[in-house]
């Protein structure tokens, strides 16, 4: 009775998602489940024996070059601004801002003990009023090596200003290490990418 319940509910569900959206919690058989994880390996059994790497199971990594990494900056950098932003202050940017992006890039990068082709930069800078421009991530550990943002400044009687600059994990990205700033204007700046 209980699996004919489960099997009305996946059906009543999936159609009315239009299939977008199979519920796995209702599909997976109890006894499949049990042996999804191993009881006999001294883990947490809340961890899925699938996790654990094989060699097989390793993802070939891209590999980068710094003048790769810097150009994919300037790209994100680009994106964030968006048009409007960016047609204003791109000569600055790209003179000012830009190659002290490079310089700190390539200190995080050199100091380190990984070599540079197991870095990447994210995809996904922030829109609105958000801070982010790119993170650092070390694809071989797995974790945010450095965070580059831009943070709007309106200073009384001086006008709006964007202050470029990083954090980094080795102070758990508290501080704040200035790259540079930008003159906007007195009237307020739009939002980042429009």
């Amino acid at each position: 009775m209980k699996q004919w319940m489960r099997k009305i509910a996946v059906v009543l569900i999936t159609i009315m998602t239009l299939g977008m959206y199979v519920p796995t919690s209702l599909t997976a058989d109890p006894e499949e489940h049990k042996e999804r994880y191993d009881s006999g390996s001294g883990l947490d059994e809340a961890t899925p024996v699938s996790v654990l790497e094989t060699p097989e199971d390793v993802v070939p990594i891209q590999a980068y070059t710094i003048d790769q990494l810097t150009e994919k900056a300037k790209e994100q950098a680009l994106i964030k601004m968006g048009p409007r932003i960016s047609h204003r202050i791109e000569d600055e940017f790209t003179a000012v801002i830009l190659p002290n992006i490079e310089k700190v890039m390539e200190t995080i990068l050199f100091d380190d003990k990984a070599p540079v082709t197991y870095y990447d930069i994210s995809e996904d800078p922030a829109d609105g009023y958000g801070e982010r421009i790119f993170n650092i991530y070390d694809l071989k550990a797995q974790e945010k090596v450095a965070k580059f943002h831009v943070r709007r400044d309106h200073r009384p009687l001086e006008g709006h200003w964007f202050n470029f600059h990083y954090h980094l994990q080795a102070d758990n990205f508290e501080k704040h290490y200035d790259i540079g700033e930008i003159y906007w204007d007195k009237n307020t700046p739009p939002k980042w990418m429009t």
